[in-house]
């Protein structure tokens, strides 16, 4: 499909900057999987779903985007563009606007990325890790689009996100996924003058005073960003350590000497074991490229570490102790295990808390529930108790958890155990557990 030419404002602000269309060849039909894999493109589609005000009107574009209906698509400064085909073969051109960063916005943007060196290197990645946004929020910055945000303009007259409108969306998520820069672009600013602006604005960082001669030094030291910005001038780091391939070896406590009452020699050596695995991990993970713009991991409470430790498989002995310690039986431990392997610590209070949802939160869950089922002769009756939805008459259990994904369970034995990852697709996720009955 041809796109046609330009219609209607392009929905600029005073002082954005101009930067080059990208047009996308149309993408294949998307059966069977998901249209965003990254957070920010399931950003991307939540600013949608919350936007539009008719449910049928998203579920016939996600329809649409997923036959494949969407043709190449026009990505400028405030606006995409695409004409979508609908199943009689009449086409649209439609447009989606969202609103382009100001010159002030600009400079504080271009200023913070400058400033930390990491995100500059996420972004050649093409990634956009939750700090970048969050550091551009306290800035005053909102990257990704919010309720209302996505302006939909459609031939077919719908003054709403119409399936057309709605298609586009769905299939933009598929172009943010693979370059994050779609979005900024969008914002205002193309790829090529984004990272120009960037270096420039280091490289100024990186100079010296008038006279060559650096500032007297103060008791306060230097801040980081700036030593980093004069890289170029100072002499070189030392190399950082290399990367161990594997742990060390535990040492073997057992010997001619009696352990102290109440050491358990077997269970000291799995902990010795696990600490220097642990090691090895968290120095793999200071030598990567990421690391320095990662937030640190929460500190796992005792009753997380001790199922943490039982999923090593240390034996029936340590994971006996590992229960009774944590205030679980073995069965108990066993659930918790599975939970920690399907999601961490996420998982582990999915499976352990029972939390009501916020009333905004729990419609727009029941929503997205409804709509996950094409045909309402097919969707299952569904029993809502606080965060979780049961089937009425089966064996299938969905849990809500508080990041707004979909945990698949399912009852054996009296007990509801957890039967696969997360998903933000409640039905693909309750189908997996029905099929399974």
């Amino acid at each position: 499909m041809n796109t046609p030419g330009d219609e209607g404002p392009m929905y600029l602000d005073e002082g954005a900057s101009a930067a080059a269309e990208r047009t996308f060849e149309a993408l294949p039909a998307a059966r069977g999987r998901a249209f965003a894999q990254s957070w920010w493109g399931q950003a991307w589609l939540k600013a949608l779903e919350d936007t539009a005000l008719d449910g049928a009107q998203v579920k016939l574009g996600r329809r649409h985007a997923r036959a494949g209906a969407v043709g190449a698509v026009s990505v400028r400064p405030g606006r995409i563009t695409a004409v979508v085909q609908d199943p009689d073969h009449t086409r649209h051109r439609s447009d989606v606007l969202l609103q382009q960063l100001s010159a002030a916005d600009w400079d504080r943007f271009l200023d913070m990325v400058a400033d930390r060196a990491g995100h500059i290197a996420a972004l050649l990645d093409r990634d956009m890790p939750p700090v970048l946004v969050e550091d551009a929020a306290a800035a005053g910055i909102e990257l990704l689009p919010g309720i209302g945000d996505l302006e939909p303009e459609c031939s077919c007259g719908a003054w709403d996100h119409c399936a057309h409108s709605t298609a586009l969306c769905y299939q933009l998520a598929r172009l943010l996924d693979q370059d994050p820069f779609v979005l900024l672009l969008m914002r205002g600013r193309g790829e090529r003058e984004l990272l120009d602006e960037v270096q420039a604005r280091s490289a100024s960082r990186a100079e010296l005073p008038a006279g060559g001669a650096a500032a007297e030094p103060s008791g306060a030291g230097v801040p980081a960003a700036e030593a980093y910005a004069a890289r170029d001038i100072l002499p070189p780091l030392p190399a950082a350590p290399p990367p161990v391939a594997a742990p060390g070896a535990p040492p073997v406590l057992g010997g001619g000497t009696p352990p102290a009452p109440g050491v358990e020699v077997a269970a000291l050596e799995f902990l010795i074991g696990d600490a220097a695995a642990r090691a090895q991990r968290l120095l793999a993970e200071a030598l990567s490229t990421g690391h320095p713009d990662s937030p640190p991991p929460p500190v796992p409470a005792p009753g997380q570490d001790a199922v943490r430790l039982a999923a090593a498989g240390p034996g029936a002995a340590i994971s006996a102790r590992l229960a009774a310690g944590s205030g679980r039986d073995a069965r108990g431990l066993a659930s918790a295990v599975r939970a920690w392997e399907l999601g961490g610590a996420a998982g582990l209070a999915v499976l352990e808390e029972e939390w009501t949802p916020e009333p905004e939160a729990l419609a727009r869950a029941t929503g997205r529930l409804a709509a996950a089922w094409e045909d309402e002769e097919t969707r299952p009756r569904l029993r809502v108790t606080r965060n979780r939805w049961t089937v009425v008459g089966g064996a299938a259990q969905l849990r809500y958890g508080r990041d707004g994904r979909w945990w698949p369970y399912r009852r054996e034995g009296g007990q509801w155990v957890p039967a696969g990852p997360a998903t933000d697709d409640p039905a693909g996720a309750l189908a997996g557990v029905s099929a399974e009955e």
